[in-house]
């Protein structure tokens, strides 16, 4: 599931862990000989263990993993007997990605005083701000004192022409998160200068520092024209050596030493294309099979995290975060830390080697929705239903669903055919341990009734009719919910366009967004009940006489998701 930005910035600022032991080896996992039409644990495991391993690097989109990910559910569909439904008469459908990366040998100066990327300075990359991300190229630039965002008055656009303009941050410990009051409505209007620096850089977290410094994936084709401003954050002792001093009585306009600072951030390709895979189970009634069921999930995760000891990091996170990286900013208590503490010395004195780890696997995220995939198109493709079935497993869902948004707007069937999609993302877990009122009948629906009315009490029928035996958990659907879920996962760019959506889901849990959400997590038993309803629900839309009718206001497909 896509995080929010401030959470994703914060990932990383997770405090160090003491290295730990552990207290038993990870379970073994013995796959049968070969998977079998019947939705099964056995099955759904095989599937995980391939998919969530080390040697896909954590999947993260535009890179060799991923594309080892893909290619194996693309042989994987070759050997089910799946119509392709991609480029070209591929199972794979191109999604134009780019990366922004920094510029080696990126620097700042101001005379014969070098500062350090990092620790004194950092280049703002393009990251969803317009305009800001360009490459910076000053040479013995004079500075210019621009005032504190936030407050009035600033100096005025036409003295900064030519110049860099050194800002400083509002008061407060957000100071960092300075756009809320110096928006690209604001900043544009300094577009001439020579560059923006912010004296932000000393307030700003880790895990903020680290996100900027990473390469950021993105639409291509959304991505407009280069970035216009070079925006720098630097430390206060920085901007001491640029005015001679500290800042405070600084009038805006006064004049500081001249910068010299060369590089910052380039946009290119992607190690490896973006690919979103797309297959057709075709519909056994003629009349009907031109309209299609959608099924789907996304194939990438976060890549690599920092080296952290596998069980230290869990312990910690089940004590002080138990919704793991969406609790990113949650501190621990003494009490908590004793706790720690406690339970790691139990670790280490069991004698066991300690598990460094940095592969985000992401085996519920969202290796658990891709592999229920297969094993919905495996079970589909033997028991096909009147209307066809359309899966698509979306690339880049975690940068912000873009391989959803790419083939929403570029279908490679018809979008009117599509009569409801069904997303699955970390249908994994959901164990009492994982999440409050957790279980083995825990799932979350979200958007089933945004849409279509009809369309959420199908849900509920099939699960009660069905001896399904959920309980469903509708309140992260609610109008207005913080966690804001509804947008942040594939089904809201299908959604969008007036396509009625289900998301299925048993939720968060410690090892969200973390190098330990790893295949020997998950319940299998559950996760196959997980997937057999998903598969009867969407065969039950498949085989009605009519689609499900849209009853509910639709959104504005190039507006903003609002829950």
């Amino acid at each position: 599931m896509r995080m929010p930005l401030v959470a994703l910035a914060l990932l990383s600022a997770l405090p160090a862990v003491p290295a730990a032991q552990t207290a038993t080896a990870a379970p073994r996992h013995r796959p049968p000989a070969a998977t079998s039409t019947a939705i099964t644990a056995a099955d759904l495991m095989t599937r995980l263990y391939i998919f969530a391993d080390d040697s896909m690097q954590g999947r993260e989109a535009g890179t060799p993993g991923h594309a080892r990910a893909v290619e194996y559910i693309a042989r994987e569909l070759i050997r089910l007997g799946l119509q392709p439904a991609g480029d070209s008469g591929t199972f794979f459908q191109t999604v134009p990605l780019e990366v922004t990366r920094l510029v080696d040998g990126t620097t700042l100066r101001v005379g014969d005083s070098a500062f350090a990327l990092r620790r004194d300075f950092l280049v703002v990359p393009a990251i969803g701000l317009p305009d800001v991300g360009a490459l910076i190229a000053a040479e013995a630039v004079p500075a210019i004192y621009g005032g504190k965002l936030g407050e009035s008055p600033l100096v005025a656009p036409d003295a900064v022409a030519g110049k860099l303009v050194v800002f400083q941050a509002p008061d407060g410990p957000n100071a960092w998160q300075f756009w809320s009051v110096f928006g690209p409505a604001q900043y544009a209007r300094y577009a001439g200068a020579a560059g923006i620096l912010v004296v932000s850089l000393d307030r700003t977290p880790d895990g903020a520092v680290n996100f900027f410094l990473s390469p950021q994936v993105r639409l291509a084709a959304a991505a407009g024209p280069d970035p216009r401003i070079a925006m720098v954050l630097v430390t206060p002792a920085v901007a001491e050596v640029i005015f001679g001093g500290p800042l405070a009585g600084l009038l805006p306009g006064t004049e500081g030493r001249a910068v010299t600072a060369r590089g910052g951030v380039l946009r290119g390709p992607p190690e490896a294309p973006g690919r979103n895979v797309v297959a057709i189970v075709p519909g056994s009634d003629p009349a009907l099979r031109g309209q299609y069921v959608a099924f789907g999930a996304h194939t990438d995760h976060e890549g690599f995290g920092r080296p952290v000891d596998h069980d230290s990091l869990r312990i910690f996170n089940r004590i002080v975060r138990p919704a793991g990286a969406d609790d990113a900013g949650r501190q621990a208590t003494p009490a908590q830390l004793d706790s720690v503490r406690a339970r790691l010395d139990r670790l280490r004195r069991s004698g066991a080697p300690a598990r460094p780890d940095s592969i985000m696997n992401g085996a519920d995220d969202d290796g658990s929705g891709s592999m229920a995939l297969l094993e919905i198109a495996e079970h589909m493709v033997r028991n096909p239903a009147r209307r066809s079935a359309l899966f698509v497993w979306h690339v880049a869902e975690e940068q912000g669903l873009y391989g959803a948004q790419w083939f929403s707007d570029y279908p490679t069937v018809p979008r009117d055919s599509i009569v409801a999609q069904f997303n699955m993302d970390m249908i994994g877990r959901g164990r009492a341990e994982d999440i409050t009122n957790g279980g083995p009948g825990y799932i979350q629906l979200i958007g089933s009734r945004r849409l279509s009315t009809e369309l959420g009490d199908l849900v509920e029928r099939v699960n009660r009719d069905g001896g399904h035996g959920f309980t469903f958990d509708y309140q992260y659907d609610a109008p207005g919910h913080p966690a804001q879920y509804y947008c942040r996962s594939d089904h809201y760019m299908y959604a969008r366009y007036g396509i009625p959506v289900t998301f299925f889901s048993t939720g968060g849990h410690p090892d969200y967004h973390m190098v330990t959400d790893e295949p020997q997590y998950i319940d299998y038993p559950k996760y196959a009940r997980v997937t057999s309803l998903i598969m009867e629900v969407g065969r039950a839309v498949a085989n009605l006489d009519r689609p499900p009718l849209v009853d509910q206001p639709r959104p504005d497909p190039q507006g903003r998701c609002r829950q």
